[in-house]
């Protein structure tokens, strides 16, 4: 290649002085350093990326020999003048004779086992060939609170619970008298009731009748129609007379 021609580049066509336009500066706000002190402020240790930047111990601190150990106490003075306990009596020394009482010990003695209380022999059993004995109390063969006073005899909280609950009732009772008559609700007489119940077993009897008139095969819709209507009839019936068996006391409303 000819060394001429690399003068003659493209890039040489541009002129040297052109210089870039100046930038605008970025936007910088006012708020800036007050929002950074704040920012410090409300930071704390546990709130920072990473590990919390505390002061590194100093190397100086370094752990010492018997350094957790605890100390002692300031020594005291040993003082040989301190007062010493009493001396050990001589062999020479004799304790002190000659003192007399002039009570009875014999008369005194007998005359306390004499007015004394026998005292019981303690209740035991013997329950094998060897003679093992044990407490005849505590065995539940004496008959310990058979004995006693209120023995069979209720207890005063249960007599008092016995009339609250009773006392309950009678409140119940007049407060559903009360409400019925409200309602204007009327009761049924024994005899009215005996009548309904018999009705009843009357009704159930004449649809079980029918029931059992029906044919064995039941091979067509107009059957099975009838077959489910008599089966929900008499388990109604049967229903109704098992509550006013149950319920003596039955009442109705007034129309």
């Amino acid at each position: 290649m000819d060394p001429s021609c690399t003068s003659e580049s493209i890039y040489n066509l541009i002129p040297s002085d052109l210089k870039e336009p100046p930038q605008n500066p970025r936007y910088t706000s006012l708020f800036r350093a007050s929002i950074k002190d704040d920012m410090k402020k409300i930071k704390t240790a546990m709130k920072t990326m990473g590990p919390a930047k505390v002061e590194v111990p100093s190397p100086k601190d370094f752990l010492k020999k018997h350094s957790k150990e605890k100390p002692l106490p300031p020594k005291k003075k040993f003082n040989r003048c301190s007062p010493k306990k009493p001396a050990v009596p001589l062999r020479t020394d004799h304790p002190v004779m000659g003192i007399q009482s002039g009570k009875n010990f014999i008369n005194t003695n007998a005359a306390d086992v004499i007015m004394g209380v026998a005292k019981k022999p303690k209740p035991i059993y013997v329950d094998k060939r060897t003679g093992d004995k044990h407490d005849l109390e505590t065995s539940g063969l004496f008959p310990k609170y058979i004995n006693k006073k209120d023995y069979g005899i209720t207890p005063e909280y249960i007599c008092k619970r016995n009339e609250d609950v009773k006392r309950a009732q009678e409140e119940y009772d007049n407060y559903i008298q009360e409400n019925l008559k409200k309602a204007a609700m009327k009761r049924l007489s024994d005899e009215e009731r005996e009548a309904v119940l018999q009705g009843l077993k009357k009704n159930w009897e004449e649809v079980h009748k029918e029931f059992q008139s029906l044919s064995v095969f039941i091979d067509s819709i107009p059957k099975k129609i009838r077959k489910q209507k008599l089966e929900k009839e008499m388990k109604q019936l049967e229903h109704d007379i098992s509550i006013i068996e149950k319920h003596k006391i039955i009442y109705i409303a007034n129309k």
